[in-house]
């Protein structure tokens, strides 16, 4: 039987360290469904969620072990796919803001959408330079579960306020092929 875990990987970053990550899980039969890895800063992490026959969790615990040895943070946690359920009807909505950067942007866009019983599934973001000025620049895309008796009106307005408030323009759209 086939089991669904989440694995989070984060420490230094070293040429190699994908190829040693994805060793361990094909060795035990483990296949990886979907993933994000980035270098942030100096360090490297990486998010998995992976496929792999029930007995071999435990194992991967003892084949971890040299690379937690080596400074690495690992967590394995089971998952069951509830979500299907869970968001069922919920309408998927992309949300792209860009603007200068400074302090709280995701804070206050986050803050408003939990308060709505937005759930946020994927949340990017990066900082640039402007092309003329150099000043930084902060861009975000996120792709939102809205609840379906949730007016869209109600919670996209308040965005546009957030966004005049920041500085930052928010574009929201309806994922499309949904």
């Amino acid at each position: 039987m086939q089991t669904d875990i989440v694995l989070t990987f984060t420490g230094h970053d070293r040429v190699g360290i994908v190829e040693a990550v994805t060793k361990i899980l094909v060795h035990q039969g483990g296949n990886v469904k979907s993933s994000r890895m980035a270098r942030l800063g100096g360090e490297f992490a990486m998010l998995m969620l992976v496929s792999l026959p029930e007995q071999a969790f435990e194992r991967l615990e003892q084949d971890f072990a040299p690379l937690r040895g080596e400074g690495y943070h690992i967590l394995l946690l089971r998952t069951a796919d509830s979500h299907a359920e869970k968001f069922k009807g919920w309408l998927p909505y992309e949300i792209e803001a860009l603007g200068a950067d400074h302090e709280g942007i995701i804070h206050e866009i986050a803050s408003h959408l939990a308060g709505q019983g937005i759930n946020i599934e994927t949340l990017d973001t990066s900082i640039t330079h402007a092309p003329m000025s150099g000043a930084p620049l902060f861009s975000m895309k996120a792709i939102v579960m809205v609840p379906p008796q949730l007016p869209f009106q109600k919670w996209s307005e308040a965005l546009d306020e957030i966004g005049d408030r920041l500085n930052v323009n928010i574009k929201v759209g309806l994922v499309k092929g949904q």
